[in-house]
């Protein structure tokens, strides 16, 4: 989950049913591609974008008809934005029934990034992978049997040190140039509970042992759970958001990066 994966959506346009994402994330080497499934001939359209946030005007592109393998399309493509720099926009379609806004309400809110070497950026996504597996066998091992919760508890607080705590920050200062952008440095909701998530299990790691069972139990259970509320925030909740106020002052861009919505 997060705001950086594509939008769907659903809609009827001319008689047609079509289900199409738009999308929401894109590397500062590329132009992001905003793409619909051609509604036929008898509709236009265009993108319609700003910079975000800003209140500066409205600047339309029309969509243009593309084939990709094999699927006709309609097209444009975004203008490329600094690290953290967002574009917010939406869809307006001209059909023989009249305008027709996608989304219905609200704006679709693009984010581009640096590329992550891929190596760094599938070592954090595993590592964490594993941590969060370990980590809720380790809650069910807490609920059911006490066995082997230690060695399960060092192991779940292993993989989040490397994977969260170290290639995390690190994935970021490819990205939006910063290791670190949360508490107390900045308000991104990712860094924090990440953070949350490090220190509940380095107090349960703490709080383990072989010799006591029930407190083990209680000390890994309510870390998994901890890591279960964490989990339902969504990634890149406040993440990195490039302030166009202090880039328009003079302010170079990769120090005008703050945290945002």
């Amino acid at each position: 989950t997060g705001p950086t994966y594509p939008q769907r959506l659903q809609a009827e346009v001319n008689g047609q049913k079509l289900r199409f994402k738009l999308i929401r994330s894109e590397t500062t080497t590329t132009q992001a591609r905003v793409a619909m499934p051609d509604p036929g001939a008898a509709v236009s359209g265009e993108v319609v974008y700003r910079r975000f946030p800003t209140q500066e005007p409205w600047t339309r592109m029309a969509l243009q008809p593309e084939t990709r393998q094999g699927v006709a399309e309609r097209a444009a493509y975004m203008p490329i934005q600094p690290a953290a720099g967002k574009l917010e926009y939406h869809l307006e379609l001209t059909t023989p029934g009249g305008s027709q806004r996608l989304p219905a309400q609200g704006e679709v809110r693009l984010r581009y990034k640096d590329p992550v070497p891929a190596p760094l950026l599938i070592s954090h996504v595993v590592l964490m992978f594993f941590g969060v597996l370990v980590g809720l066998r380790a809650g069910l091992g807490a609920i059911f049997s006490a066995q082997a919760l230690k060695a399960m508890a060092w192991t779940t607080l292993g993989l989040l040190t490397v994977g969260g705590m170290i290639l995390g920050p690190l994935v970021q200062k490819h990205a939006f140039g910063a290791l670190w952008t949360g508490w107390p440095y900045g308000y991104d909701l990712t860094d924090n509970k990440t953070l949350l998530m490090w220190l509940v299990w380095v107090v349960a790691c703490l709080f383990v042992s072989e010799r006591r069972p029930t407190r083990s139990r209680w000390a890994v259970g309510l870390a998994s759970l901890a890591m279960v509320l964490v989990y339902v925030i969504p990634h890149s909740t406040r993440g990195s958001q490039l302030d166009y106020s202090k880039v328009e002052s003079g302010v170079d861009a990769k120090k005008a990066i703050g945290t945002g919505k």
